[in-house]
């Protein structure tokens, strides 16, 4: 089993992404470290979170536009996409894990987990 080094650069970036509501971009996530990290690069950037996503550490949503966010918030939950404005929120509501049992029932694998984006307009979108 291999041991994962220390790196301060990549606790930055994830005391970032824990400590904000929003769901930022790899360049949003960049432009906040390198406050702390001046001479961090965009790719050690990328490849952190690319780690401590495969890792179950962060959450890596395809905004389904070609860009990637990412949410600090590890454990399972629901992501609402706007397809006005492009902004990402979590949804707070209850499970629907039940979807995976249903999903079961006729197909012949084994169904584990699911990925449920919602999408429509957020509601400052609304308001306009």
């Amino acid at each position: 089993m291999s041991v994962t080094k220390y790196s301060r650069q990549r606790e930055a970036i994830k005391e970032y992404l824990a400590h904000t509501k929003e769901h930022p971009t790899a360049d949003m996530v960049y432009m906040q470290i390198r406050k702390i990290y001046p001479n961090i690069s965009l790719g050690t950037v990328y490849r952190n979170l690319n780690f401590l996503a495969d890792k179950g550490e962060v959450q890596k949503i395809d905004c389904q536009d070609g860009s990637i966010r990412f949410d600090g918030k590890a454990e399972p939950h629901y992501h609402f996409l706007c397809k006005n404005c492009g902004c990402v929120k979590d949804l707070e509501m209850e499970s629907i894990d039940h979807i995976n049992e249903i999903a079961n029932a006729n197909f012949s694998g084994k169904i584990e987990g699911h990925i449920t984006y919602f999408y429509g307009k957020c509601p400052e979108c609304c308001e306009d």
